[in-house]
């Protein structure tokens, strides 16, 4: 047993009738770390945070939160707070009204201390009074957030917490979460957003039809020899492709999808990508741009569940 472990999971099954939520899967989360949690849909993402945040429990398997083993009863864990499927809000009552009340519910009791300084910290300060049921599906988002960090968790459980938001929110709500994380609470975020999970996490599980098919950092997914899509633009597309088809290891794309002319598309494992750059710099060509087309995170994502669903 690692008591330091924010999360410890080893073989969690969940059923409903004959359908098999989740199939024995194994979990750790540290203290302090964003850890992400992808899968397609029915995969059994949301299964799993309900078991988080006890709105479920587990048919079978050793689940331990924040050191202390979950007991067989719905029933939120001491120092977890988060939501799934959205946040449940009073549309009639403001954003400062709705934060109160549900710390009320909390703590037997009403209560305002603090509802200030999260209101802020999801910036939501200057819209405190107005009425939850004029807000877009971004501030609920938000307000869903601030009524998580007002339990002042060291577990935090988030479903699609960037769902709605504009880039200017979605960068606040990053800003908060790494945050969190620098403080040591603890963040399990699912979302289909590979780019928030790339930007924020340092470890991902990726679920397909209830099974873990990969956990583990990021890094990790990036294997040396798996191939990639890459865009590259240089200061002699023509020069540049010449290099690219002489190179080992790569293969040059006909172009197909690249709107702009002056840009390369080519499949290589990384190695091969490491030498093309090399003799591009040796023959006086300048690398201007190189981006993967479909983010590793995304191709290992997409390979991954298409090899767990053929094997079903």
């Amino acid at each position: 047993m690692d008591a330091a472990l924010a999360i410890r999971a080893r073989g969690i099954t969940k059923c409903f009738g004959d359908a098999v939520a989740l199939d024995g899967v194994d979990l750790d989360v540290a203290p302090g770390q964003i850890h992400g949690l992808v899968g397609p849909n029915g995969a059994g993402k949301t299964t799993l945070l309900g078991l988080l945040l006890g709105l479920a429990v587990a048919d079978s398997g050793h689940l331990e939160i924040l050191g202390t083993p979950v007991a067989r009863a719905l029933a939120a864990p001491e120092g977890v707070a988060g939501f799934v499927d959205g946040p449940g809000l009073y549309p009639s009552l403001t954003a400062r009204q709705n934060l109160a009340a549900l710390a009320g519910l909390r703590d037997h009791g009403p209560r305002t201390a603090g509802i200030d300084d999260v209101l802020d910290q999801v910036g939501l300060a200057d819209v405190a009074d107005d009425r939850a049921s004029g807000f877009s599906l971004g501030m609920r988002q938000r307000l869903g957030l601030a009524a998580a960090l007002l339990a002042k968790p060291r577990l935090l459980v988030l479903d699609e917490p960037s769902n709605g938001l504009d880039p200017a929110g979605k960068k606040h709500v990053h800003g908060v979460l790494t945050r969190l994380a620098e403080d040591g609470t603890s963040v399990v975020l699912s979302s289909h957003r590979m780019d928030d999970l790339e930007a924020l996490c340092s470890e991902v599980t990726i679920l397909a039809t209830g099974r873990v098919v990969f956990t583990g950092p990021l890094t990790k997914l990036a294997a040396e020899n798996r191939e990639l899509d890459y865009r590259v633009r240089t200061s002699d597309p023509q020069a540049a492709r010449q290099l690219a088809a002489e190179t080992a290891g790569i293969h040059v794309g006909d172009g197909a999808g690249a709107r702009d002319v002056e840009v390369l598309v080519v499949r290589a494992p990384v190695p091969a990508l490491d030498e093309l750059v090399v003799r591009l710099v040796h023959a006086g060509i300048a690398v201007r741009e190189l981006t993967p087309v479909v983010s590793t995170l995304e191709a290992a994502f997409l390979a991954l569940t298409e090899q767990q669903e053929a094997v079903r």
